[in-house]
């Protein structure tokens, strides 16, 4: 009998979302499933997270901090995927 493997996902904590529209733009930070806020920043993540005791040795471990949307460096709208709604907005 054979198993089908699945690939290891993980549960970090920390989940920042894609990057929203504003000025200045920025994401919305979960910390286990609920939401404590916006980050505009690295810096507003680092805070979030300490605000609920979790200390944050790796940004990139994704068994800490999952990125949606782009990663640590993401933080405008510019580089968005491309979507059909973009062609018909389009003179």
């Amino acid at each position: 009998m054979t198993e089908s493997a699945s690939p290891y996902m993980s549960h970090p904590r920390i989940m920042v979302l894609g990057v929203q529209p504003g000025t200045p733009p920025f994401r919305i930070v979960e910390i286990d499933g609920q939401v404590v806020g916006e980050a505009r920043t690295v810096t507003d993540v680092l805070h979030a997270a300490a605000a609920f005791g979790i200390t944050v040795h790796d940004l990139d471990d994704p068994d800490v901090v999952r990125w949606v949307g782009g990663d640590k460096f993401t933080w405008t709208l510019r580089g968005a995927p491309w979507t059909p709604q973009d062609q018909r907005q389009r003179p």
